[in-house]
C-alpha cells in the first residue's frame, strides 16, 4: 500500500491553544478553523480546540460544517453573508456576521428583531489600510451608531497587512483602530491575529483571533516554531518505493534538470504534487530520512520524488518525513518561495489522515 501519511497531534494543538491564553489571558479566543483548519481537518481538531472562546470561519459552507459536526459555541463568518438567504442561515444556526459593506448592513437591519433575539453580536470591519474589505474611518463611526441604535450589540474589527514585520502602514492601522474605537465607545473589539498577538499585547482587547500558531507554523519569516514556544500539529511523511545506484552524467526526473557529477544512490519516495508537496523550489530543498537531512534531486512530479542518499543504509519502505517535527513546513515553505499556511492549507485528500498516533 502506498505510505503517503498525514499525523496530526491534537495534544500539540491543545498546547498551542494553551500558549494563547498565556499571552493574552484576558481577551476571548476566537479560533480560527477555515480552510479545512488549515488543511488538518475541521473533524479533527474541534475537541483539542474545545477551550476556545468561539470560532471564525470564512463562509456558511464551514460555520455548517462545524454546527453538523455538534459545535454549539460562537461562530464568527468572517467574510459575512453573502445574500440575504445567507443571512437568514445565520440566524437559525446562531452564527454572528461580520460587516464590511453596506449591503450587509442592510440585511442585517431587515433581519434586526431576529438576529438581536439570538442575542449575536455583529462584527464590524475596519480598512484600516489593506483595502480588501471593510468600511473607511469616514464610514464606520456612522455604520456602528446606526447598528447600536438598532439594538444590535457591536465589535470593532480590523486585521494588519503586515503584523509580521516593521511597516510604515502598521502605525497608521493602529491609529486608525483606535481613534474609531474611541469614537465608538463603548463597543467592544478585536485586532489581533497570530502575528499582532506577539507583537501588540496592548492591542488584545476583547478578543483575539488566533489562526497559523494554533496549527504550530510561524507567522513569521524571522523567527521559528522554536523561538515563539509553538508546537507543530501536522507531520507529513511517506515511504521510500525504490532504490537507484547511477553513475555520473547520469539525470534524475523530468526535463533531466539534475546530473549527477559522481556515482550516488537515489531513493524514490511516494509523494508528489498531486498529495500537495509542492513542485518547484527556489533554494535546495530536503526531507529527513533515518533521521538525517538529505536534498531533494531532480524535479518533483505528481506521484513521486527522488533523494539523495548517499552513504546512507537505506530499505525499502524506510520512512521519510517531508515536513513536521524535524523538517518544518516553514522552511520547506521557504525553499519554494511561498509560506506555510499555503502548504498546510493546499494538502490533497490522497495521504492518510492519521491521529494522534504518531
Amino acid at each position: 500500500m502506498r505510505q503517503a501519511t498525514v499525523y496530526i497531534d491534537r495534544k500539540a494543538l491543545q498546547y498551542n491553544l494553551n500558549r494563547v491564553k498565556q499571552l493574552a489571558p484576558k481577551s476571548k479566543i476566537v479560533s480560527m478553523v477555515k480552510a479545512n483548519a488549515y488543511g488538518h481537518g475541521v473533524e479533527n481538531c474541534l475537541d483539542a480546540l474545545a477551550q476556545s472562546d468561539a470560532f471564525g470561519v470564512a463562509c456558511m459552507q464551514e460555520a455548517l460544517q462545524l454546527r453538523e459536526l455538534g459545535c454549539e459555541k460562537p461562530i464568527t463568518l468572517i467574510e459575512g453573508v453573502f445574500s440575504a438567504v445567507e443571512m437568514d442561515l445565520a440566524i437559525a444556526h446562531n452564527l454572528e456576521v461580520v460587516v464590511h459593506q453596506q449591503q450587509q448592513v442592510d440585511w442585517l437591519m431587515a433581519h434586526q428583531q431576529a438576529y438581536n433575539a439570538k442575542q449575536l453580536k455583529v462584527w464590524v470591519k475596519l480598512n484600516s489600510g489593506m483595502n480588501r474589505l471593510g468600511f473607511k474611518v469616514a464610514e464606520i463611526i456612522d455604520v456602528i451608531q446606526q447598528l447600536k441604535s438598532a439594538g444590535f450589540e457591536c465589535v470593532l474589527a480590523m486585521h494588519f497587512a503586515n503584523a509580521d514585520a516593521d511597516h510604515a502602514l502598521n502605525d497608521q492601522q493602529i491609529k486608525q483602530f483606535l481613534a474609531v474605537k474611541q469614537a465608538c465607545a463603548p463597543i467592544l473589539a478585536s485586532c489581533c491575529n497570530s502575528a499582532a498577538i506577539y507583537r501588540w499585547p496592548e492591542l488584545h482587547f476583547d478578543y483575539v483571533r488566533p489562526g497559523i500558531m494554533l496549527y504550530g507554523a510561524s507567522p513569521f519569516a524571522d523567527r521559528d516554531v522554536q523561538q515563539l514556544d509553538l508546537q507543530p500539529v501536522m507531520t507529513f511523511e511517506a515511504a521510500i518505493m525504490a532504490l537507484n545506484h547511477i553513475q555520473a552524467g547520469e539525470c534524475v526526473g523530468y526535463g533531466s534538470t539534475f546530473q549527477a557529477t559522481d556515482a550516488m544512490d537515489i531513493a524514490v519516495v511516494s509523494i508528489g504534487y498531486g498529495d500537495g508537496y509542492p513542485r518547484a523550489y527556489l533554494e535546495p530543498n530536503s526531507v529527513f530520512v533515518a533521521g538525517i537531512q538529505r536534498p531533494l534531486v531532480g524535479r518533483v512530479s505528481m506521484d513521486m520524488m527522488a533523494i539523495d542518499v548517499t552513504g546512507l543504509d537505506i530499505q525499502l519502505g524506510e520512512k521519510v518525513e517531508l515536513w513536521g517535527k524535524q523538517r518544518r513546513v516553514d522552511d520547506v515553505a521557504r525553499s519554494n518561495g511561498t509560506i506555510g499556511y499555503e502548504l498546510l492549507c493546499r494538502l490533497s485528500q490522497r495521504p492518510k489522515r492519521i491521529i494522534d498516533q504518531n
